[in-house]
């Protein structure tokens, strides 16, 4: 098939781009190259320099007509994975996240739906969906399944750190979240991605291309930048912890999350692009959910350095306490089950870490530009 992968010189776009010319698939890469992902040399950068000597790449922004012009003609297959991430990020640089998400998304839509760009051949769209738009996800209240809103600031200056049942106030006990729970997310990423979810789908049931909606988990694996200090906390420790430094685990280390192996992503992603179920999303994780201390302690361990593991009480603004996948439904209808658990992961992870150069990612001033804004207590 000829596919189209937005941000396809990214973690997870590079990685499919490799699989799916692997299967013998007719690769095109749209990517901006941002500096903040690839660094100030992008055409040095070890994403940009993985993708397949097969696939035709094209720099370019998904908010420029122009780009999708010359990248759409032909195209079977369209995987968006181009977007702003990073939940504490968005909640400042609020119309950088919008305008790409959003815009980008809806530009595309907007060419397809008057055939330009010679793009009628499109008869696929896969987005990059996101846990974020769940805020605090599913939980179990006093009286059956609750959906906690954004944690009470009082709460977190006193540092209890677990959500409560709305109706009445008890600590309630986090569940698998399924795809038909609440969308309610908490930060200005999460909402994009909301957005970008339903146009997409609406989109596409409009136009009669299916469609199908990934709302991944926390992906992680070799590949991930260690440049970027909003590309998850697994990149982040890990720098810090071969550079010798301290590691700050916000609020009291036992918020958690469902991390996800690069590889079962990508399988995924590939089951989504050759099923024929449309207009449905689906949440790609492990069902298992991981603390942030003991991802903390299996790197410490598995790099064997590093400085002291700090829980310093700190929360951001925007940050949801657990999220754990159901993944019923898609098991159910395009037959993904994850591979990899988290502790084979992770060493894969710290392996090629290992092997990589450490340089500063930018972390320690993220912190402070969110201090400063008023979003890191």
């Amino acid at each position: 098939m000829k596919i189209l992968i937005t941000g396809g010189a990214g973690f997870i776009g590079s990685a499919l781009a490799i699989a799916l010319a692997n299967r013998g698939d007719e690769i095109t890469v749209l990517d901006n190259l941002s500096p903040q992902i690839h660094g100030e040399n992008p055409h040095e950068s070890a994403l940009y320099k993985r993708l397949p000597s097969s696939a035709r790449f094209m720099k370019g922004d998904v908010r420029d007509r122009d780009a999708w012009e010359s990248v759409l003609p032909g195209q079977e297959v369209i995987v968006h994975l181009a977007a702003e991430t990073g939940t504490g990020q968005s909640m400042y640089e609020i119309d950088r996240y919008v305008d790409v998400n959003a815009r980008g998304t809806s530009l595309l839509l907007d060419m397809l739906a008057k055939k330009e760009a010679d793009s009628a051949s499109v008869r696929r769209l896969v987005v990059a969906s996101s846990r974020a738009i769940y805020g605090e996800g599913k939980y179990q209240g006093s009286d059956g399944y609750v959906y906690p809103t954004a944690r009470a600031l009082e709460d977190l200056q006193n540092g209890i750190f677990e959500c409560r049942d709305p109706s009445t106030g008890a600590i309630a006990t986090p569940v698998p979240t399924d795809e038909a729970s609440r969308i309610h997310p908490s930060s200005i990423y999460g909402i994009t991605k909301q957005v970008q979810e339903q146009l997409i789908l609406t989109g596409g049931a409009a136009l009669g291309i299916g469609a199908v909606a990934l709302r991944y988990q926390n992906v992680y694996g070799p590949g991930q930048s260690l440049k970027n200090p909003y590309t998850g906390i697994l990149s982040i420790f890990s720098t810090l912890l071969l550079q010798g430094k301290d590691v700050n685990i916000f609020e009291d280390g036992k918020e958690s999350r469902d991390f996800v192996f690069i590889d079962d992503v990508v399988n995924a992603t590939i089951a989504a692009i050759d099923s024929d179920v449309t207009g449905r999303a689906y949440n790609v994780g492990t069902g298992e959910a991981t603390d942030v201390l003991t991802v903390a302690q299996l790197l410490k361990s598995n790099y064997g350095c590093g400085g002291e593991l700090k829980i310093s009480g700190n929360f951001r603004i925007g940050d949801i306490r657990h999220n754990i996948a159901d993944l019923s439904k898609i098991k159910q209808d395009i037959g993904f089950v994850p591979q990899i658990s988290f502790a084979e992961g992770v060493k894969a992870f710290s392996r090629w870490v290992q092997t990589q150069e450490i340089t500063d990612s930018g972390y320690e001033r993220s912190v402070d530009e969110l201090r400063a804004k008023g979003l890191l207590k």
